[in-house]
């Protein structure tokens, strides 16, 4: 009998995923990560890790198969929390559900589940793996692992993998990737799961809500600066219009002087802001309202736009650099002086975009049909060919 370690996370989702492998003959056992222990920054009412850990348990309980907690903070902290820390600091947004799944759910969750002698790990993912065979002489192996949207449209989290490799890839299941979530809801309740029920976790990878502003306050302190609000009609934009065709300067995030707007405000920290963020501003008295366009960490200055429509919220193109490039489909890397079209998300849930991928030997360039709204450096843009992500990328700029 094929074992499978099921990452339990005490969602819904993860449950009815060792419901249906239990169903489908496969040798379960249920394991918890504990991920985290500091409580001082989590939200003690809202889904903390010490409810679903209690829930994965009487999942388990219920479906009759063992349970394990698993103790991986040390491996959390070093390779998630000591990343995002660093990534603020520098005025990038990173993604930690991207991180945590290529590195802990698929790499140490994954060798302490092969320890235990299971074939595979399973999470509770909206996505889909398919495989085919072919030529081992181009590949080195015989077998090309596709990893594809999930059938439920809205709920498809196939982008939050959009970094596993190949390896990663064939040792992984995803049971409800196929089903729509309102059909997993009605199996838990059908069976009786305490999860059936259950809303949504919002949180970082097992760890539960945190309030970002105190987690990143451990490290990163608050500091008195500048808001500087830039007109609408600034020379910077007309000037970036006049070079369209050129998509090495289109990917260039723009930057800005105090010189370029007026103080508008003062915040606590330019390294708690983001790219296209409203919130936490405090600064009132305008026609519309504000939007972050852009960070200087170092000069700890948020650079701000008034209006949905400032045309600092908006870039045509984005680049990646060679190091940060990922193809979950390595038989089909693009080589330097290639161009291919793709569709590409820059965040999760977002509409695919039609865009181009240039490939040059310092990065990829990804070219957009229409401007993009909040491209983010430090968050990953995927590119898909119908409905398989075919590679991923860090943002630079």
């Amino acid at each position: 009998m094929t074992r499978v370690i099921v990452g339990l996370s005490g969602g819904v989702d993860s449950s009815v995923a060792a419901l249906l492998l239990k169903e489908q003959g496969y040798d379960v056992i249920g394991m918890f990560m504990k991920n985290w222990h500091d409580t001082s920054v989590t939200i003690s009412d809202d889904c903390p890790w010490e409810e679903d850990s209690r829930d994965a348990l009487l999942v388990a309980e219920k479906l009759g198969i063992p349970f394990q907690t698993i103790d991986l903070s040390v491996e959390y902290k070093a390779r998630i929390v000591d990343y995002m820390f660093a990534e603020y600091e520098a005025g990038r947004t990173p993604n930690p559900d991207v991180l945590c799944n290529r590195e802990i759910k698929f790499d140490v969750f994954l060798k302490a589940a092969q320890k235990l002698g299971a074939a595979f790990v399973a999470t509770g993912h909206y996505c889909q793996k398919k495989s085919f065979e072919t030529n081992p002489i181009s590949i080195g192996s015989g077998t090309v692992y596709q990893l594809l949207a999930g059938a439920d449209t809205t709920k498809d989290q196939s982008y939050f993998l959009c970094q596993i490799n190949q390896h990663q890839l064939s040792k992984a299941l995803f049971p409800i990737g196929h089903l729509k979530k309102s059909v997993v809801r009605e199996i838990a309740a059908k069976n009786n799961l305490i999860t059936a029920g259950k809303k949504d976790s919002q949180g970082l990878c097992f760890i539960g809500k945190v309030k970002l502003p105190d987690f990143l306050q451990q490290q990163l302190k608050p500091k008195k600066g500048d808001i500087i609000e830039v007109p609408f009609d600034s020379e910077l934009y007309s000037n970036r219009k006049a070079e369209i065709t050129d998509f090495e300067n289109l990917s260039k995030p723009f930057v800005y002087a105090k010189s370029d707007g007026v103080k508008t405000g003062e915040h606590n920290g330019a390294h708690f802001f983001t790219i296209g963020q409203r919130r936490g501003l405090q600064v009132g008295g305008k026609e519309q309202p504000l939007f972050v366009i852009a960070t200087d960490t170092i000069g700890n200055i948020v650079y701000v736009g008034m209006g949905d429509e400032h045309p600092g919220l908006y870039r045509s193109a984005l680049f990646i650099p060679v190091k940060d490039t990922h193809w979950v489909r390595p038989d089909l890397e693009m080589r330097p002086g290639e161009e291919k079209d793709f569709k590409v998300r820059i965040r999760y849930r977002q509409q695919l975009q039609a865009a181009r991928l240039i490939a040059r030997e310092k990065g990829i360039y990804i070219v957009f049909e229409t401007p993009q709204r909040g491209i983010t450096p430090g968050q990953f843009a995927a590119w898909y060919e119908g409905e398989e992500l075919m590679g991923s990328g860090v943002i630079f700029g």
